[in-house]
């Protein structure tokens, strides 16, 4: 499977990982990011954003993104207006990946 209309010579963008941040603080960091979330998932070349909870670590955010493009990735942080929040992030560990194909996983 391809990816729909991104041509053969141009690749998906994924951003993955998460943040840390203190336990008492970390829904009101989630939070302050829905705003955006509602905006990015409008922008053009957007497939999918989240920021999100984690279940298990109390001081963990997951963050994932899926962009058509970095063209369209660089447009939309260029107008985002990302939260500033005052809540100091004591690890990140997100990175942006190249992808070049897509299937089903099962």
């Amino acid at each position: 499977m391809s990816f729909g209309g991104l041509g053969r010579h141009r690749s998906m963008l994924i951003i993955a990982g998460y943040v840390t941040v203190d336990p008492a603080e970390r829904d009101t960091f989630v939070e302050a990011h829905h705003d955006l979330l509602r905006r990015a998932r409008q922008a053009p070349g957007c497939l999918d954003v989240a920021i999100s909870a984690d279940p298990v670590d109390p001081a963990r955010v997951n963050n994932f993104e899926r962009w058509k493009s970095r063209e369209q990735l660089d447009a939309w942080r260029a107008v985002a207006n990302a939260p500033n929040t005052g809540i100091t992030m004591t690890h990140v560990a997100v990175s942006m990946y190249t992808a070049t194909d897509e299937r089903p996983p099962f």
